[in-house]
C-alpha cells in the first residue's frame, strides 16, 4: 500500500474567489495547493471587460498571503452584447484567459448570462480563429425540463451543435455531472475537454436528499443518481488527457445556505486535492492523480506544467464543521470527515 505520493504541483482550472472581504478570507485555500487557477467572472458586477479583468487579478494578488507564488488566470462573463473586437484583444494582451459561458440564469450571478447561443456565434468565430478557449457551464434553464435532465438537454440541443459549428474552438465543458456528458467528451474531437469536481465524484443526489435536506451539498449543476457519480468517477481516473481537475469551489454564508431558498454552492477549497486523491485511491487509481490534477488541464490551455511538487501522506486530518470567514462562517465540503490523506505543508 503506497503511504505517500508526491506530484507536480496541481492547478485548478474552476474557482470562485469572490471579492472584498470574502475574496481575502478564502484565496489562501485555493493557494495553498495549486500554482495556479481559472477564476470564474461571476461577480457583481460580472467580469466584462480587459479593465475589470485586469482590475479583478489586482484584487487577488493584493489579498494573497505574503510569500505566495500563486498566479489567477482571469475569465471573461460572457453576453448577448459581447464584442468580438474586445474579447481578443483582452486575450491577446493577457487580460483573459478563457471566456465563460453562463446561460441566463443557470447558476449564482448569471442573470446577466446569454440568452440565445445565437447571438454568441460571432464571438465564438473569433474565439476559435484566435485560440481562445470558451468555457461553458453546460444546462439548458427552460422550465419545463427537470433540474435533473438539463445537462443532458443541453448537450443534445446546444452543445453537440456548437462543436459541429465550431470544431476549431477549444472548449472546456466545466464540472460535468452525468454519464451524458462524459460519454460526450470522450467522444468529441479533440478540442473537447471537461473538467469534474470533488463533490460530483463524492456524492450522488441520495447523500443531498435522503433522510433529510442537506444545504451545504447542493451545488449546480446538482449532483445526479449513483450511475452518474460511478461514471465520473471512471472518466476521471481513466488516464484520458480530456479530463482535468476544477473544483467549482463556490464559499457562501452559512446563514444563505441554511434558508428556506438557499445558495447553490459547495465550498471544497480547503481539501480539494485530498478529496480528489481519495477518489483515486478508492478506484486503485492513484498512479493517475498527477495527469488528472497536474498535467492534463495545462496541455488544453498550451501552458507549461508546472516545476515544484506536492506530497501527501496517507492519514488525514478531521475537516472541521465550520471555517471563520469574513465575518461569518463556511461550512467546507467533508465537514466532520476524516479523509484519508492530508497534504505536507511546505
Amino acid at each position: 500500500m503506497t503511504d505517500r505520493i508526491t506530484i507536480r504541483r496541481p492547478d485548478d482550472w474552476h474557482v470562485h474567489l469572490r471579492d472584498g472581504d470574502m475574496l481575502q478570507a478564502v484565496v489562501g485555500y485555493t493557494a495553498r495547493q495549486f500554482r495556479r487557477a481559472i477564476v470564474m467572472p461571476n461577480l457583481k458586477p460580472p467580469v466584462t471587460t480587459a479593465d475589470m479583468a485586469r482590475a479583478y487579478r489586482a484584487r487577488i494578488m493584493a489579498a494573497l498571503p505574503e510569500g505566495s507564488d500563486f498566479e489567477p488566470l482571469i475569465t471573461c462573463y460572457l453576453t448577448d452584447t459581447t464584442n468580438p473586437d474586445e474579447i481578443a484583444q483582452g486575450f491577446e494582451t493577457g487580460a483573459f484567459a478563457a471566456a465563460k459561458l453562463y446561460p441566463a440564469n443557470a447558476t449564482t450571478n448569471s442573470a446577466f448570462g446569454v440568452t440565445d447561443i445565437q447571438k454568441l456565434y460571432p464571438v465564438l468565430a473569433r474565439m476559435e480563429k484566435i485560440g481562445m478557449p470558451f468555457l461553458v457551464h453546460g444546462e439548458v434553464t427552460d422550465h419545463d425540463v427537470d433540474v435533473f435532465d438539463r445537462e443532458a438537454v443541453f448537450i443534445e440541443r446546444i452543445f453537440s451543435r456548437i462543436t459541429a459549428d465550431f470544431p476549431g474552438l477549444r472548449t472546456v465543458f466545466e464540472h460535468i455531472t452525468t454519464a451524458d456528458a462524459a460519454n460526450f467528451v470522450a467522444s468529441a474531437g479533440p478540442n473537447v475537454a471537461a473538467t469534474i469536481t470533488p463533490q460530483h465524484l463524492h456524492i450522488s443526489r441520495n447523500d443531498m436528499l435522503v433522510g433529510g435536506i442537506r444545504p451545504h451539498l447542493y451545488c449546480l449543476p446538482i449532483v445526479k443518481r449513483e450511475t452518474h457519480r460511478l461514471a465520473l468517477r471512471k472518466a476521471a481516473t481513466s488516464g484520458s488527457a480530456k479530463f482535468f481537475l476544477g473544483t467549482d469551489t463556490a464559499p457562501h454564508a452559512i446563514e444563505t445556505k441554511e434558508t428556506s431558498c438557499g445558495c447553490a454552492g459547495i465550498f471544497n477549497a480547503p481539501y480539494a486535492i485530498e478529496s480528489y486523491a481519495a477518489v483515486f485511491d478508492e478506484e486503485g487509481a492513484l498512479d493517475k492523480l498527477e495527469a488528472f490534477a497536474s498535467l492534463n488541464g495545462p496541455a488544453f490551455y498550451r501552458l507549461p506544467v508546472n516545476e515544484d511538487s506536492i506530497t501527501l501522506v496517507r492519514g488525514g486530518e478531521t475537516v472541521p464543521m465550520s471555517i471563520a470567514a469574513a465575518g461569518t462562517s463556511l461550512v467546507p465540503f467533508h465537514a466532520g470527515e476524516t479523509l484519508g490523506w492530508r497534504l505536507l505543508a511546505d
